[in-house]
């Protein structure tokens, strides 16, 4: 990256940083109890059920879908060189195999890791636990799971 594009590209990187960190709060979506409400659907017919979650999804997806829409008319990005794409845009075994335990690991505890990050500021009982256990998983999927050339070679092959 060249030097004339380091200061403002570490400037909007902390800026949403920020804004990320603090819509968390704000939206809640530290607090496992409502994560856990969200997630249970079984709770709909009893009234239990917290859709308020459901807006944080739908507000990611229309600046998504804005900020898309604004780069693909661009050829680069204003803070970078290039634009990084996604390296695997196909769904596979390993997406769908990966989200299931990413779904798991989110339903049994009702924390994402972006909050789990976020809660260090706070450092409630037990999230010691859950990152040791995060990292311990994220170590172990490297593993078993080839990255980069790697599973490119692998995915061609």
């Amino acid at each position: 990256m060249a030097a004339s594009l380091r200061l403002p590209y570490l400037v909007t990187a902390a800026v949403s940083g920020a804004l990320f960190g603090a819509g968390l709060y704000v939206s809640q979506m530290v607090d496992p109890l409502k994560v856990l409400r969200f997630l249970d659907f079984t709770a709909i017919p009893d009234g239990g059920w917290d859709p308020s979650l459901a807006f944080v999804i739908v507000a990611a997806i229309g600046v998504m879908f804005i900020a898309v829409r604004i780069g693909r008319g661009r050829s680069a990005p204003l803070f970078d060189a290039q634009f990084h794409e996604p390296e695997f845009k196909r769904i596979d075994a390993p997406l769908v195999v990966g989200a299931a335990l990413f779904g798991v690991g989110w339903g049994m505890s009702g924390i994402c890791p972006g909050p789990a990050i976020s809660l260090i500021a706070f450092w409630p009982s037990n999230l010691l636990l859950y990152l040791v256990a995060l990292f311990l998983g994220s170590w172990a999927g490297a593993l078993v799971m080839p990255s980069g050339r790697d599973r490119r070679l692998a995915v061609a092959g």
